[in-house]
């Protein structure tokens, strides 16, 4: 049987999970943990295949409340064979996961990346982008840097930061610390905030069973005055103003909030995929969705653009907060045929991550002050402190995107007026794709083919980039998937003014050339009407 969710609202009594609190300290017994551990892998999930059909369908747009969106037996066995990769935002947290197992809670930042390049998984925007940079001795935190990753306002470190919170239960600086750590190797700015944001709702939703007080605490280990902070404020002062309308907010959201600066897949289209923007579609879940698991998944889904990352969080979240065995049977009877099932490119299951965030949850509460005695659990209560203060794309606004779609073999001249730009594009290969490649291919990434770069290809086009005639630096754009550089060329915060850029390719091959989608054109003055007044 299928059902409308939109339609099928559970309400959810709270019993097994009380948490006994002094002011001083949080305690929970072992087996309260482990539901609360369960729970938020098994929500996050959950989320993750609720929303995979309507996924970037909706950008910029709610999904009406007519429109049917699945949910049935056997339905999340269903996405695990037809589509590995809609759960990249759970193998991504188990990677990480893998490295806190095998170097320690103290891991280094540097260890981290190292380990993360490595992945043979397919990875986009600001991982991938994080990842080139470190195959190339770009190191975190320059890594995530938004002068080096375009990219580093994406909302990929919200999406695989859910891990942190559960191993760093009730205990907020412990999680942003952790987050931090992570967080600067694919993001900086508000893309770190959305990953600093994510592992403080499930952190502080194994002491708090009132949404309201989850996010309130949460926002506070956000520097006040950054955008990242302002717009989730936003989302709570609009609570306030319309508590029974979510779609009222969702409109004056998308009205002050709706752009995206940096992702050039996104800059100046419907497309976001923006940290802040996304974040807030959390938010609006969790706070209308009142602790109704049912509910706060559906509406954050209806969010639209990223549907099915963002309702990945709040089943995360709510289910820390409710516990394994109070996630209604509706949502936990389908996931249970994959728990023991390893995610794809990894020995990791659900069942596995349950173990570990366990071990790792008890080994952090201890090392924070915190004590384990038989079944009592004891977590210290620390004043919230926000991480430091970042802001991306200061002073460089886009004001105009050329569709250009040209391609070159040698080298390509362009000249604007502004102070940065970024070329949209890639390295492509002039050859058909029959069906042996395609059956080759996917034999390695499942059900999925990436286009852009071959997996087996291991040619790199040498660039060399001038801006003004003087050389800016020397660029490598590998064929292969996983080493890829996303764009060619890009550079922000130049004297305001006319330039020119070249791209000079120094190892032209017939079989390949270099396809320029569009460019993005940057000025450190805000753009203006040009309509008449």
């Amino acid at each position: 049987m299928m059902y409308n969710v939109g339609k099928y609202i559970l309400g959810i009594l709270i019993l097994s999970v009380s948490i006994s609190t002094s002011g001083k300290e949080n305690i929970l017994t072992k087996t309260q943990l482990q539901s609360k551990i369960k729970g938020g892998w098994a929500g996050q999930t959950i989320g993750v295949v609720y929303g995979a059909p309507v996924e970037f369908k909706y950008q910029g747009s709610i999904i009406p409340d007519y429109q049917n969106i699945p949910w049935r037996d056997g339905y999340v066995k269903y996405w695990w064979d037809k589509k590995p990769g809609l759960f990249d935002d759970i193998y991504t947290d188990l990677n990480f996961v893998e490295v806190f197992e095998k170097y320690g809670i103290n891991v280094s930042m540097d260890t981290i990346a190292h380990h993360w390049a490595s992945t043979p998984y397919h990875l986009a925007h600001a991982n991938q982008a994080s990842r080139y940079n470190i195959l190339n001795g770009i190191m975190p935190p320059a890594s995530g840097y938004w002068k080096n990753n375009p990219h580093a306002d994406d909302l990929d470190f919200q999406i695989e930061a859910d891990f942190i919170g559960l191993m760093a239960p009730g205990m907020l600086n412990s999680a942003t610390e952790i987050a931090t750590r992570v967080g600067h190797i694919m993001n900086s700015g508000d893309g770190l905030y959305g990953g600093v944001y994510v592992s403080a709702l499930y952190s502080q939703a194994f002491i708090s069973d009132n949404v309201n007080e989850i996010v309130a605490q949460s926002v506070k280990t956000i520097p006040a005055g950054t955008q990242f902070y302002n717009c989730i404020s936003d989302v709570i002062k609009w609570h306030k103003k319309y508590p029974n309308d979510w779609k009222a907010t969702w409109f004056e959201l998308e009205k002050k909030w709706n752009k995206d600066v940096g992702c050039p897949k996104g800059t100046f289209l419907s497309f976001n995929i923006d940290a802040k923007i996304n974040s807030a579609y959390v938010t609006i879940g969790l706070l209308y969705g009142k602790g109704d698991f049912t509910r706060s998944v559906d509406i954050a889904t209806r969010c639209g653009q990223d549907a099915d990352c963002n309702p990945a969080t709040v089943g995360g979240v709510l289910g820390v907060m409710l516990g394994y065995e109070n996630i209604p049977a509706f949502w936990l009877k389908p996931l249970q045929e994959i728990e023991p099932l390893n995610f794809e490119g990894t020995a990791m299951s659900l069942s596995k991550a349950y173990e570990l965030s366990m071990k790792h949850a008890l080994q952090t509460i201890q090392l924070e002050g915190g004590s384990v005695n038989g079944d009592k659990v004891t977590i210290p209560v620390v004043k919230t402190v926000p991480v430091a203060y970042e802001q991306n794309f200061e002073n460089t606004f886009p004001i105009f995107r050329d569709r250009f779609d040209k391609s070159f073999t040698e080298e390509l001249s362009y000249d604007f007026e502004g102070n940065g730009y970024i070329f949209y594009g890639n390295l492509v290969k002039c050859a058909k794709i029959d069906k042996n490649y395609i059956d080759r291919i996917s034999k390695r990434v499942g059900s999925e083919v990436f286009g852009l770069a071959e997996l087996e290809d291991t040619y790199v086009a040498e660039l060399q980039i001038y801006i003004d005639g003087k050389l800016e630096e020397n660029v490598k754009l590998p064929m292969k998937n996983t080493s890829r550089r996303l764009e060619p060329a890009w550079k922000y915060q130049l004297p305001e003014g006319k330039h020119n850029v070249r791209l000079k390719w120094v190892n032209p091959n017939t079989d390949y050339e270099i396809r320029i989608n569009d460019i993005v054109i940057y000025s450190e003055k805000q753009p203006a009407s040009n309509l008449p007044k």
